[in-house]
């Protein structure tokens, strides 16, 4: 189910403004940062996000910004985007090298750009790397303040969740795109080539031609394996990196662990909204609209009514209505 249709319809902000007071109080532009270890949503929580405020989405995948083999990078589809602008998503030419200073440069671009059209940057992605060379930056320190939002879900079950969704990408089409870019010559540790699910079918695909089919079932299921390991492995590394950061940014930490034991439907969806969703929108308004005015959220799917007062302001003077529908 694409994030679009997970999103809940009908939630509204009610908003009084005073634009004047506003700009002399808002001295430092403000950033959010959705964070989390690969499979926790984080991509899903930004959009909703972007269709609940005026926002637009910079990727900090470090996989996510080059072009092609979609599938294996996991990027959002166009109907996930829900509409919803994104920028540094399948950028970079598939053989080039691309730093954390290379992202810094181009996200803090990205950022100004977002920011001078009156809407609000976030910054999604599991590369903490990235994220800490753009956050750590003294030019970005002294223009910006950030919200940082850590999504996380207990590793046993994310886990099991991410080996279910490797499955779920070769029904999608995993080894045709990577026999797409398959070169026995290329350089794996470079570029796109270096994402997880491309080196792993390396010798699958090279004895693809001339093993037999007993032969060949194997490799396949030795590569799957692989990649299903080598996920979690990374999935570790960036909590243990999470972590450290936490000991030096204030990370607002949404367990999502019950909303992914309830895998899909109705009751994830809500379970989603309610641990989730519903909690970053509130926090992500605070850290917005703090000092200027009141605004009232209301949810449909709070226990019995989530309801909050918000101080702040949006885009225009005068009393505004978001609808978070796409």
């Amino acid at each position: 189910m694409s994030a679009c249709k997970q999103a809940q319809p009908c939630e509204f902000f009610t908003m009084r403004t005073n634009m004047d007071s506003f700009e002399t109080r808002w001295r430092k532009e403000k950033v959010v940062i959705v964070m989390g270890a690969t499979g926790t949503g984080k991509s899903r929580l930004s959009i909703d996000l972007a269709t609940r405020f005026p926002a637009e989405i910079v990727n900090s995948d470090k996989m996510q910004v080059y072009k092609g083999i979609d599938i294996v990078t996991n990027k959002v589809t166009e109907e996930e985007k829900c509409g919803v602008l994104h920028h540094l998503l399948g950028v970079v030419d598939p053989d080039a090298e691309f730093t954390a200073t290379d992202f810094r440069n181009l996200a803090s671009l990205a950022v100004q750009s977002i920011l001078g059209r009156g809407r609000v940057p976030i910054i999604v992605g599991g590369s903490n790397s990235y994220i800490q060379a753009l956050v750590n930056d003294l030019e970005f320190m002294s223009k910006y303040e950030c919200c940082f939002l850590w999504v996380d879900v207990a590793l046993p079950v994310l886990h099991s969740f991410v080996s279910h969704r490797v499955d779920q990408m070769v029904e999608l089409g995993l080894v045709d795109e990577v026999r797409g870019i398959f070169d026995p010559e290329a350089d794996y540790s470079r570029g796109i080539r270096r994402a997880i699910g491309v080196p792993e079918m390396k010798q699958y695909l090279l004895a693809e031609a001339s093993a037999d089919e007993e032969t060949r079932a194997r490799l396949l299921e030795a590569a799957i394996s692989d990649i299903k390991v080598n996920t979690c492995q990374l999935a570790c590394c960036q909590l243990e990196k999470i972590h450290r950061l936490r000991t030096l940014w204030n990370l607002h930490r949404l367990d999502a662990t019950d909303a992914f034991l309830k895998r899909s439907g109705g009751e994830a969806d809500k379970a989603w909204e309610k641990l989730v969703a519903g909690p970053s929108t509130m926090i992500m308004g605070q850290f917005l609209y703090e000092e200027d005015g009141e605004a009232t959220i209301s949810s449909p799917t709070a226990t019995p009514v989530m309801t909050a007062v918000i101080i702040g302001t949006v885009m225009t003077a005068g009393p505004m209505t978001f609808f978070t529908s796409c």
